[in-house]
């Protein structure tokens, strides 16, 4: 999949589906889903306009970009949203960037999509303009919920990964640089590859997962590890099973499958480790059968 940053894109007739697809989940799929261009934005919108509201993210540009591409869509236009971009009137968009910039022939969109200054652009605004087709995808319900990145990430908050990976419709995933730690997982027979999470991104809820670590099974922690003081902050620590070997420095990538229990203090280092053993078991479990388990 190509990608290309306004304003360095070729105008040519395209099918384009426009959205901020955080997560691209299956209603951003459902959006998607026929066009062979997507049209988004980077940062984020709403830390342009409301920056005290901008939300956790789903997903890294990177990894957006990734889930698409995994669509089939042949083309990937990335708006660099600013300020001066904020300020563009909803007309001044349909203008000069869905007609001017790519030569537009068929837009779809969401039925909730908003664009221009102030939001005041909607579908009705699109519809109305008679060069391209305009086609209004409806919010998708799964069980009876709207599927949105604002619900998926409170499931993730909650530490219920394996729903938000059902809304998803692929693991929620975390990746960084592994970086070195104080070494206490090694102390504990428990070696860990640990990761300092990127503030931008929405963390699963202090527990310990069941994950797949660059494909590997991994019993994966989040949290502040109450049993020790270590003053360090939030952490993720992946115990990838069966695994020997130098990963500091390499990039790591834990997609989340599931929940096995919260984070708690334990009276002793040795109830911490009968714990782990119990928590390796149960992910060697989930992880059975699973591509990489």
């Amino acid at each position: 999949m190509k990608v290309t940053r306004l304003p360095d894109v070729e105008r040519r007739e395209r099918s384009v589906a426009v959205g901020t697809f955080d997560g691209v989940h299956l209603g951003h799929r459902a959006v998607i889903d026929g066009s062979e261009s997507v049209l988004t934005f980077d940062p984020h919108p709403v830390s342009v306009v409301a920056p005290p509201h901008t939300p956790r993210l789903l997903t890294t540009p990177a990894r957006k970009a990734e889930l698409i591409a995994s669509l089939g869509v042949q083309e990937l236009i990335v708006i660099p949203f600013d300020a001066e971009f904020a300020r563009r009137s909803a007309d001044e968009f349909i203008e000069d960037v869905l007609i001017g910039a790519l030569g537009a022939t068929r837009v779809a969109i969401g039925e909730n999509f908003r664009f221009g200054h102030k939001a005041q652009g909607d579908t009705r605004l699109l519809a109305a303009d008679g060069r391209f087709t305009t086609d209004v995808r409806p919010l998708l319900e799964v069980d009876g919920e709207i599927v949105s990145s604002s619900h998926i990430r409170g499931l993730v908050l909650a530490g219920e990964v394996a729903e938000a990976n059902e809304l998803l419709g692929a693991p929620f995933q975390l990746s960084g640089e592994v970086a070195h730690g104080d070494r206490r997982g090694r102390e504990l027979g428990f070696p860990t590859a640990n990761l300092v999470p990127d503030e931008a991104l929405v963390l699963p809820g202090h527990g310990v997962y069941a994950c797949l670590a660059n494909g590997r099974p991994a019993a994966v922690s989040v949290g502040v590890r109450p049993t020790f003081q270590t003053g360090r902050g939030e952490l993720i620590e992946a115990y990838i099973l069966d695994f020997e070997g130098d990963i500091y420095g390499s990039e790591l990538r834990v997609d989340f499958l599931a929940r096995l229990r919260g984070e708690r203090r334990f009276e002793s280092p040795q109830a911490l480790i009968e714990q782990m053993h119990r928590d390796v078991e149960q992910t060697r479990t989930i992880t059975q059968g699973r591509p990489g388990g």
